[in-house]
């Protein structure tokens, strides 16, 4: 078997013993890539990305102490919190959210990464101030300028970052990116290390930099990324969701 290729299997011991292989690897990349950049790898904080996956994996990923969970659907994202809602996890949401879903997500997850619009500020504050939560939101910072990806342009950045400062029950953490496709990530990322340090001239404690995913965590990690979205790498190809 390749690795990050799904075993299907439904034993339980041997999808965990799968998934503590894929953990080790990806462990390892880490190591090395902050080896290289003269970084320590206790600064990284890696999110396990589920989507597709059930929550018997998630389960399986806290057993073998990963507690941060990424999803990018509201639909998937809020029964799998509920089946693990004795666990001690933190829900990060990672994709594009609709202004109308921002109250079920102020519900579960402790991490929206996807905040690229006033609206969405808006949104997200008024949510989670009625859930009596505290939100910690990122501003998704747009590295190509596709719109169906997301992201607010860097120029947009400072203002949302203020934004999300002064709003209720928010709390700024930092800014997100996914890196353009088929190109290479490193000047992108680059750009949002950038991005990110003009933030913090402005909010010192806004120190998140949500940045790199299965393909090019090392780049991400050179470019001074403190989180990883990792979902292939850990759990296998994606798999068809069952409705």
């Amino acid at each position: 078997m390749t690795p990050g290729e799904p075993s299907g299997a439904a034993d339980p011991d041997e999808r965990r013993a799968e998934l503590a292989e894929s953990l080790a690897r990806v462990r390892g990349r880490i190591a090395a890539a902050c080896a290289a950049a003269g970084r320590d790898p206790a600064e990284l904080t890696l999110i396990a990305v589920t989507k597709t996956f059930p929550a018997s994996d998630v389960r399986l990923l806290a057993g073998l102490g990963l507690t941060e969970v990424g999803e990018n659907r509201d639909q998937e994202a809020r029964p799998k919190a509920a089946d693990c809602a004795d666990l001690p996890l933190t829900w990060h949401f990672v994709g594009r959210l609709q202004t109308n879903k921002a109250r079920a997500v102020a519900g579960y997850a402790g991490v929206v990464h996807s905040v690229d619009r006033s609206r969405l500020v808006a949104a997200l504050s008024d949510a989670a101030a009625r859930a009596g939560r505290t939100l910690r939101c990122l501003v998704q910072v747009s590295l190509d300028e596709a719109e169906h990806r997301g992201g607010a342009a860097p120029d947009e950045v400072p203002g949302l970052a203020d934004e999300i400062a002064a709003a209720e029950a928010l709390e700024l953490g930092g800014v997100m990116a996914v890196a353009p496709l088929g190109a290479d990530p490193l000047p992108a990322f680059e750009r949002l290390a950038a991005v990110a340090g003009e933030m913090r001239r402005n909010h010192p404690h806004a120190r998140v930099v949500s940045a790199g995913m299965s393909g090019d965590l090392e780049q991400a990690i050179a470019c001074g990324a403190t989180h990883l979205r990792i979902g292939t790498a850990l759990l296998g190809g994606r798999r068809a969701i069952v409705r």
